[in-house]
């Protein structure tokens, strides 16, 4: 890709400039979209541009970010401009401290598994509409805290493959959580067909950014690969992302259910969901206290 030009037709030369996501490493399938940080400190949501033939997510992001997660999405990136140093700085501290940055992030990430667990269970006392959402969010918790304890960082479209390679070891060993209250097992090529037709209606009511473009070309890649159980995974995760972001206006909207029961492939048994949530705060708390020792 033509960096310069692109910086040049958006008018980006005075900031510093960074790649990140698939595209830096070696296994990037032909579907994985660029995905450029802008340092311009403003806040907004992330924006999809097509250039040379590619789509192109840009994030806006800060020299000033201190939230781990945030942080360890730019640890390994790739400089494209940075006239002042400043991002070279930047990107040096960060490094110093990925350790710490990773042990925080799993952490992070197990406490919003248990409140997600705990959303579920008073969900299903309330007769709360959006129980079943918050067990699926619960669990993907769960799976980016065992990545970030494996100083792993790993965007939705390769993070199920991320999560099979880890060695086993007793925290490793509770994938098979994630995996069975995820539900991939339950992926089928028609599942798939409208689980992505609704992820893509939610991600347009929601992200408003032509993100759908992004999640219809992945999803037709996992499909031509018969990679079903990555693109259910894939499918769940971005919805997981967008639930939790708009999670304050979309439950002042409880007619959004009808079409987050199928993104999500939710389940609507109340007793199996209530397992479903135990064995996730479970298996929260048990790792939770394993590296808090």
């Amino acid at each position: 890709m033509n960096y310069q030009a692109l910086i040049d037709e958006n008018s980006w030369s005075n900031y510093p400039i960074g790649l990140t996501g698939c595209r830096i490493g070696d296994s990037f399938f032909d579907s994985c979209d660029y995905d450029i940080t802008i340092f311009d400190d403003k806040i907004q949501n992330d924006e999809i541009i097509h250039f040379e033939n590619d789509f192109v997510k840009i994030h806006h992001g800060s020299l000033s970010e201190s939230k781990s997660q945030k942080l360890l999405q730019y640890e390994r990136m790739q400089i494209i401009q940075d006239e002042s140093w400043d991002l070279r700085m930047f990107l040096s501290k960060i490094k110093k401290k990925h350790l710490t940055l990773y042990k925080d992030h799993a952490k992070n990430s197990l406490i919003e598994s248990l409140f997600c667990c705990e959303k579920t269970k008073s969900g299903i006392k309330e007769s709360n509409v959006f129980a079943s959402c918050w067990q699926k969010c619960a669990s993907y918790y769960l799976a980016e805290a065992i990545l970030a304890i494996n100083n792993c960082t790993s965007g939705p479209t390769h993070m199920l493959d991320a999560l099979r390679k880890f060695e086993k070891n007793l925290i490793n060993e509770q994938i098979s959580i994630v995996n069975e209250t995820v539900g991939i097992e339950r992926a089928t090529q028609s599942l798939l067909e409208r689980m992505v037709k609704s992820t893509i209606g939610f991600s347009d009511l929601v992200e408003k950014n032509k993100h759908s473009i992004l999640i219809e070309k992945t999803y037709r890649h996992f499909i031509e690969n018969s990679m079903l159980a990555d693109c259910y995974f894939y499918l769940g995760f971005i919805n997981k992302q967008n639930f939790v972001k708009y999670q304050n206006s979309i439950e002042k909207q409880p007619d959004l259910i009808h079409i987050l029961k199928v993104s999500f492939d939710v389940e609507v048994d109340s007793n199996l969901l209530e397992r479903q949530a135990n064995k996730v705060q479970n298996s929260a708390n048990d790792i939770l206290n394993s590296i808090s020792r």
